[in-house]
């Protein structure tokens, strides 16, 4: 009879991520996402909505000194090169409607695509996800 499996020791011990979660609370910090239609870098009455609120919050004295990644995403749906151009392309939009309508300098605004990476709700190739649809915005500090 094989000897019981020992567990693994308790995962509390994993030190590297108390001060990684420290750092938020410490800081201001907006995690928001921005959602689109299928196919497309056009902002929706929904993500401009949201954008005006974000523009407001980034335009206040509690987060003019911070910087923020812009993080673009799309579904599986489609071809990857193109999705990762497109996550792009939706980064851009959110990074252009801010400084356009709110005034937020440019150089506070990180923008980049991932495309069908890091997906919200993983799914297989070739499936049409809302909720993949997106763009995240991420406060990267000072």
């Amino acid at each position: 009879m094989p000897a019981p499996a020992v567990p693994p020791p308790p995962a509390a011990p994993v030190v590297p991520a108390a001060p990684a979660a420290a750092a938020p609370s410490s800081a201001p910090s907006i995690n928001l996402s921005i959602d689109f239609a299928a196919a497309s870098a056009h902002l929706t009455p929904q993500a401009v909505a949201s954008l005006d609120q974000l523009g407001r919050a980034l335009s206040s004295p509690a987060l003019s000194g911070f910087s923020f990644k812009i993080i673009g995403h799309t579904d599986t749906v489609g071809n990857p090169l193109f999705n990762k151009m497109l996550s792009l392309h939706r980064a851009e939009a959110v990074k252009s409607y801010l400084v356009s309508k709110y005034a937020i300098a440019p150089s506070r605004l990180l923008a980049s695509g991932v495309g069908e990476e890091d997906l919200l709700v993983p799914t297989p190739a070739n499936t049409s996800e809302p909720r993949n649809r997106r763009v995240q915005i991420i406060n990267i500090g000072k």
